[in-house]
């Protein structure tokens, strides 16, 4: 058997593929490699079945540092991020591997299986829930959406649905009225299993939406689980949606993004000596805070697209 260990160190969401890409490399080469990992994410591999301990220097190990170079053809050739570390691999090993899901591959241990959700544990008592990433990454200002409209949802639904705000130490995450509020306290295993029990999401294109896709249904659902993605004009959506999300996005409305995402990074410079304050990373804002791409999608388009996630959907005349 061949032995690989790949490496990859950027961020969550793109483990979330390199996953995708372990399972499918096993599926399609079944008994002829064994293989571990070094990333950034050790969590997001609990309980993973396809993976072998070794170590860096062994007789017969081979280390690969894995990127997804088809994003630099996203906007023009027909692959979902899903593809992204395959190719790699298929070019990098002369291999023909493809996608046996449309989704990454996160596991749950029969422990975390088990146990309550957080938010039952928060409460004393089973609730239905949806989680709501209302910020992000300070990289990428570009992503981030109106507190006023994440509220505006909350507060549609404030006497139908549970929210619960999350949101990572460190990142721009405001807080929110009328909700559940775990953020800065969800380990990566707590989100995973606060996926796993929530009924729908609400983000901007993050981790999150990946893990929406990737964390396995809980066995008393009959339907998939809901997403909202808040998109705007950066990404192109067949490149990052799921067949289950409702993604809002701009792509063909403005200049910028008349024919593709934009792959901009900030909206005004932050003065912290990043390379994404330069200026062909910053986009075109409006007053100063949010990208023209973000600004046209409004707080009722998301909460229509929430409410046709709800059973019973009935149209408006």
């Amino acid at each position: 058997m061949e032995k690989l260990i790949l490496r990859c160190f950027l961020s969550p969401g793109d483990i979330v593929m390199l996953t995708a890409a372990v399972r499918d490399l096993h599926r399609c080469y079944p008994g002829r490699f064994q293989t571990d990992v070094r990333t950034s994410c050790p969590e997001l591999w609990q309980g993973n079945p396809h993976l072998t301990p070794m170590e860096e220097g062994e007789p017969g190990v081979r280390v690969l540092d894995c990127h997804y170079p088809l994003i630099n053809q996203s906007n023009e050739a027909p692959y979902h991020f899903i593809h992204g570390f395959i190719e790699f691999l298929n070019d990098a090993l002369g291999l023909r591997i493809r996608p046996t899901e449309f989704k990454g591959d996160i596991h749950l241990t029969d422990e975390e299986k088990s146990l309550p959700s957080p938010v039952a544990d928060h409460f004393g008592e089973d609730r239905s829930y949806w989680i709501m990433a209302a910020g992000g990454k300070y990289d990428y200002t570009i992503k981030w959406w109106s507190r006023r409209r994440y509220q505006e949802v909350v507060d549609h639904f404030q006497d139908r649905l549970l929210f619960v705000q999350i949101g990572e130490q460190g990142h721009f995450h405001p807080p929110l009225n009328n909700v559940l509020d775990l953020r800065k306290k969800t380990s990566l295993r707590t989100l995973v299993r606060l996926v796993y029990y929530s009924d729908g999401i609400v983000c901007p294109v993050t981790l999150l939406m990946h893990l929406a896709a990737a964390v396995p249904l809980h066995p008393n659902r009959r339907t998939a689980r809901a997403c909202v993605v808040v998109a705007g004009g950066r990404e192109p959506p067949h490149w990052e949606a799921y067949p289950a999300h409702h993604f809002l996005h701009t792509i063909g409305s403005l200049d910028c993004c008349a024919h593709g995402g934009c792959w901009r990074a900030r909206t005004v410079p932050l003065g912290d000596g990043d390379t994404f304050d330069a200026p062909e990373q910053l986009c075109l804002d409006v007053a100063g805070r949010l990208p023209r791409c973000m600004d046209m999608i409004t707080a009722e388009a998301a909460i229509d697209a929430v409410r046709r996630c709800l059973p019973p959907f009935v149209p408006t005349p």
